[in-house]
């Protein structure tokens, strides 16, 4: 049962959250929402320690789908960075300002950019295109990605500060809008550089969040250096670039790991 421990610790941690903000917000919802992600996490992993070949997906669609469109369709939450700032703004501590305190600020400080790896909606369509592995080498247009966060946090500024009305219902257009311009995008780049991960290399602005905390995560991939036989294997599937086999922090792209575990299965030696 050893090997079953990091699902039940993931469990763990989204129940804890969950019962925490049920009981401190008074809100039902909350248990049922963190449950449900904890679950879904849960299942991913163990069906990975399993070896089934899908187990990474089938989390993408149970978390990704849920957040796409239950809460944001059905619910016309906006969970995009937009809503974010809103909810900052008015200085309301709910929908997607615990998100991305749980998801993308204070999480990553425990699992790294697995968000991007399991739950990320867009990323869950683009994981479908065919470059899985990048056929092009890295571009240094990464900087894109903090004038996409700037955009976004004065977009909602303007808002504010314009004292426009029915800022709700402006903020549900922008993440149906917003949503649609990162589906067209992110296709558009993964063909052009044929890699389907381009989008949140150099545009996605909420890697802006995740890059630094990402830095201290708790659950990495580490290498065995007595098993490993430098066979390039593990860079070579790689989807964002990490050299894995550095164990250390400053280890090339290492902020970039979504966790997706492709180096771990493909290497022949067992060393990762």
């Amino acid at each position: 049962m050893k090997k079953y421990m990091l699902p039940v610790m993931m469990l763990a941690v989204f129940e804890i959250i969950a019962v925490t903000l049920w009981l401190t917000k008074g809100n039902i919802f909350y248990l049922f929402n963190f449950s449900y992600i904890g679950c879904s996490i849960a299942l991913g992993t163990t069906l990975f320690i399993r070896e089934y070949k899908y187990a990474r997906r089938i989390v993408q669609l149970l978390v990704g789908c849920y957040m796409l469109v239950y809460l944001g369709l059905i619910c016309r939450e906006n969970m995009q960075i937009e809503g974010f700032w809103y909810y900052l703004f008015t200085g309301v501590f709910e929908a997607a300002t615990i998100h991305y305190a749980v998801a993308k600020i204070f999480g990553p400080l425990l699992f790294g950019r697995g968000w991007c790896g399991y739950a990320c909606w867009t990323a869950m369509v683009l994981d479908f295109l065919p470059y899985k592995v990048p056929q092009k080498p890295r571009k240094g247009i990464g900087w894109i990605r903090y004038i996409a966060f700037a955009a976004s946090l004065a977009f909602v500024a303007a808002l504010f500060l314009a004292h426009v009305g029915n800022i709700e219902r402006i903020m549900f257009w922008a993440f149906i809008i917003g949503n649609i311009l990162y589906y067209a995008v992110g296709i558009a780049l993964a063909f052009a550089f044929k890699d389907n991960r381009a989008f949140c290399k150099y545009i996605c602005p909420v890697t802006v969040f995740l890059k630094p905390m990402s830095y201290f995560s708790v659950v990495r991939i580490k290498c065995d250096r007595s098993k490993c036989v430098s066979c390039g294997k593990c860079s070579r599937v790689c989807p964002m670039d990490v050299d894995v086999t550095d164990n250390s922090r400053k280890r090339r792209n290492g902020t970039e790991c979504i966790l997706c575990m492709e180096c771990v299965k493909n290497c022949p030696k067992g060393a990762l």
